[in-house]
């Protein structure tokens, strides 16, 4: 068996590492662009990968991402292997995106921001306790990752609410679906939690007609991609103390510029993409997994669905 290894940025080591020693007989061959092309392989583990790339998947029997996002694959659209693409399904990622949301709703409701301004100044100013009753947290997006997050609020003790693309039904959570109900879920939302895939539906879907949907006062969490939220419209929003803040850790182009106005925002915080950070050896255990299972003719999990686009 031999199993091509690629990365965009080229750092693939730590990958050969982990496969080597999970799959001792296998020949795993790394490739970076501009290197001669490799002999044929039966499967690929890869991330954002470059036209070149994708040339030489034509014969491979699976895809393996290296991560849960999948539109840095879909958008070469008909330059994709036929072969099934796979995404990470959690792999560690569920409880690391759980810890940043939940950090970030427990900051904003225990009233932090206001408590730190008033250390600034030297102010001894206790603030009336917050009603946990009617801080609603909203939640979208519902694979593995939201449910792991709507679980870690649930624990808290917060009313949940969910959307999702679909109707689904979820024990002790308000469910929402579909673009019909998106507004009706907005309004009751004090803080958002936004997990949603990037589509073509999703792209630019929080402009300020909908952002300014939500009640004034709420504060926002993005940990799925910086292209659902249109940034003008979202920092406008919170000058405006419309919304009251935002937790943002994924932009429209990252790395984010060092002259972006987030930056300088004190009502934004900006953290580097790392809410949720693919796990290798765990990565790695799962993929062997479903290597096997592939082998034996068995159907696998996480496998991408194009015409949803996750």
């Amino acid at each position: 068996m031999r199993i091509l290894v690629y990365r965009g940025d080229g750092r693939i080591e730590q990958w050969l590492d982990e496969l080597g020693q999970a799959l001792p007989q296998a020949a795993i061959v790394g490739w970076k662009d501009g290197e001669p092309r490799p002999a044929a392989c039966d499967y690929a583990v890869i991330w954002a990968p470059s036209p070149a790339l994708l040339e030489q998947l034509a014969r491979v029997k699976a895809v393996f991402l290296m991560g849960a996002g999948v539109d840095a694959i879909l958008k070469h659209g008909d330059a994709l292997p036929a072969a099934p693409i796979i995404r990470v399904g959690d792999a560690g990622m569920a409880d690391q995106m759980a810890e940043y949301v939940l950090y970030g709703v427990l900051r904003y409701f225990r009233q932090m921001p206001q408590y730190e301004a008033f250390e600034r100044e030297h102010s001894w100013r206790p603030l009336p306790h917050p009603d946990r009753d009617s801080f609603t947290v909203g939640v979208m997006g519902t694979g593995k990752l939201g449910m792991r997050v709507v679980g870690a609020l649930r624990h808290f003790g917060f009313p949940v609410r969910i959307w999702s693309r679909s109707a689904r039904e979820v024990a002790g959570v308000e469910c929402f679906a579909g673009k019909d109900q998106l507004d009706e879920f907005l309004r009751g939302t004090r803080a958002l939690a936004c997990l949603l895939p990037l589509t073509p539906e999703t792209t630019g879907l929080f402009d300020r007609e909908r952002l300014s949907r939500l009640p004034q006062g709420a504060f926002i969490i993005n940990v799925s991609r910086g292209a659902i939220f249109v940034e003008d419209d979202l920092l406008s929003l919170v000058r405006e103390d419309h919304i009251a803040g935002a937790l943002l850790d994924v932009f429209e182009e990252e790395p984010l510029d060092a002259g972006h106005p987030f930056w300088d925002e004190p009502r934004v915080t900006v953290t580097p993409h790392i809410s949720g950070r693919t796990i290798v050896r765990e990565t790695v255990r799962q993929i062997v997994r479903k290597i096997a299972a592939l082998e034996q003719g068995q159907p696998v999990d996480d496998v991408v669905d194009r015409n949803r686009g996750y």
